[in-house]
């Protein structure tokens, strides 16, 4: 089958297939005589393990040893079991980052009054150049209320 066809039967553009060609990633397809890319099962079968593994958020050099390991029948279990805990542990730290990143929108819109005035602690917490944290330190001080401020 063509590259379109491959595409369609496995969820994955024509242009990331192009990719992961020009990367490495996955080997290169076998071409006619016209030189147009043909596609087997086998080449569907990584494919689709690369979009799944792309659906649960691995590195493309994750999925590079994700796929030598799948590929290699002498694997052991536990490389690919050290993949996947490293990747949990990225997974884990980027929630915390996400969570402390929402928590100080959060921080910053509670505090903002939103009327016509032209203070407004997020964009001040944007550019305090000491970080957000800073920002929740300024706004929380004693005398400053949420209607010192608009957005």
């Amino acid at each position: 089958m063509n590259i379109g066809q491959a595409a369609t039967a496995t969820g994955v553009s024509a242009k990331m297939i192009r990719y992961y060609e020009s990367i490495g990633l996955i080997k290169a397809s076998a071409r006619t005589d016209s030189g147009y890319r043909t596609y087997g099962q086998n080449d569907l079968h990584i494919l689709r393990f690369v979009k799944r593994a792309r659906t649960l958020g691995f590195s493309l050099e994750q999925i590079r040893d994700l796929l030598s390991l799948w590929q290699d029948g002498s694997r052991a279990s536990k490389d690919v079991k050290a993949i996947a805990h490293e990747h949990v542990a990225d997974l884990d730290r980027r929630i915390q980052e996400l969570t402390e990143m929402r928590d100080t929108l959060k921080h910053l819109a509670f505090n903002c009054a939103g009327d016509d005035r032209p203070d407004c602690p997020i964009l001040l917490g944007l550019a305090n150049e000491e970080g957000m944290d800073a920002s929740h330190k300024q706004h929380d001080a004693p005398g400053r209320r949420a209607s010192d401020c608009a957005h």
